[in-house]
């Protein structure tokens, strides 16, 4: 007797499927603290998957003047055992510094083959992104990379924004991440310090059109928005606070982290409601039950169209940790079932 077919099976043929990304993308500068977030990232784990990822930083991770001895460290971590989950990615130096060209050689030049995504920051428009993307695959054909490594796209200027559209539907593009503070700076003073952090960072009407666009552009092109990180260290609540509003108000489906504190309160901030997650198991059950085939659940007909926005928002919880009803626990994501390439925020 065959087994029911798993939605990842049945659900996307011919679709792009969305990025299968963590909830939350930790960054770290320096070597001490990339080590110290590769040790917990080995720690936390659903299913054997780390509930986030490490972004080692060249851009402001980096001692003025010693750009490649950095970018070297970070492409010998890349390929350490002390990275055996292999979610370590790299933010480079943005297109206007002279070293951007540099940070690519070495790191995906000596650990491309390891490297899950490259963020690349202060775009001023669509045609700054693309040269550095066909600089990365220039630099993949050299060194005979077949593997695509995708890419994580800042918005931090005004010029970005306006073209952020164009931005998400370049080759590779897998997110596009909202550069806050930056953003502000770009204003000229326009927009108040305030904005910077809650709740004006949700209020001001200039940062929350920029957040609802990048949201919109990103979704529309079927890459995840990333929202900017919160300044507030010491209080779970506040970091839980801005990551749930950042979710439920704005559709972003993945946050930053700056401090190894702000990593749990994220994950559990971006994990669907529990009567969704109830909700979505019930539905996804019964379709597999009829072989993925139009149902009705409680007095309304569901079909793949509906299937697919319940087993994005299934995979979420499974990815974040959430409770899952054993049922659909078992059948959906128990280790012999296809792992899927859908969302996993």
């Amino acid at each position: 007797m065959s087994l029911p077919l798993h939605p990842a099976a049945v659900l996307y043929h011919g679709a792009k499927p969305f990025p299968a990304l963590a909830a939350c993308e930790h960054f770290a500068g320096s070597e001490k603290n990339i080590r110290k977030a590769l040790q917990l990232q080995s720690e936390l784990l659903i299913d054997e998957r780390p509930i986030f990822d490490v972004t080692a930083d060249c851009e402001d991770g980096a001692p003025a003047g010693r750009e490649a001895e950095h970018a070297a460290m970070i492409a010998d971590l890349l390929r350490d055992p002390a990275n055996h989950r292999k979610r370590l990615g790299v933010r480079i130096h943005d297109v206007t510094h002279p070293h951007w060209r540099e940070d690519l050689r070495i790191i995906v030049g000596r650990a491309g083959q390891q490297l899950p995504y490259l963020v690349l920051p202060k775009v001023a428009n669509a045609d700054d992104a693309l040269t550095q993307i066909v600089a990365l695959d220039e630099v993949r054909a050299l060194h005979n990379i077949e593997r695509e490594i995708p890419v994580h796209v800042l918005i931090e200027t005004p010029g970005a924004l306006h073209e952020v559209w164009q931005i998400a539907a370049l080759p590779h593009v897998e997110s596009i991440d909202f550069g806050l503070m930056d953003f502000v700076s770009a204003h000229h003073g326009a927009i108040p310090g305030s904005a910077m952090r809650s709740p004006g960072q949700f209020s001001h009407p200039l940062i929350a059109r920029a957040k609802c666009e990048i949201a919109a552009a990103a979704l529309g092109n079927g890459v995840v928005p990333v929202h900017n990180v919160t300044t507030e260290l010491n209080d779970p609540d506040i970091v839980r606070e801005d990551a749930r509003r950042a979710r439920s108000e704005f559709g972003f489906l993945r946050m930053w982290s700056i401090h190894p504190r702000q990593i749990q309160p994220i994950v559990e901030a971006m994990r669907p409601d529990f009567a969704e997650v109830t909700e979505a198991a019930g539905i996804l059950l019964a379709a597999q039950n009829s072989h993925w085939g139009p149902i009705a659940w409680e007095g309304k007909l569901h079909d793949r169209a509906s299937y697919r926005y319940y087993w994005e928002l299934l995979s979420r919880a499974h990815a974040t940790g959430a409770d899952l009803p054993p049922e659909a626990r078992d059948r959906f994501f128990r280790p012999a079932a296809p792992v899927s390439n859908t969302v996993s925020h």
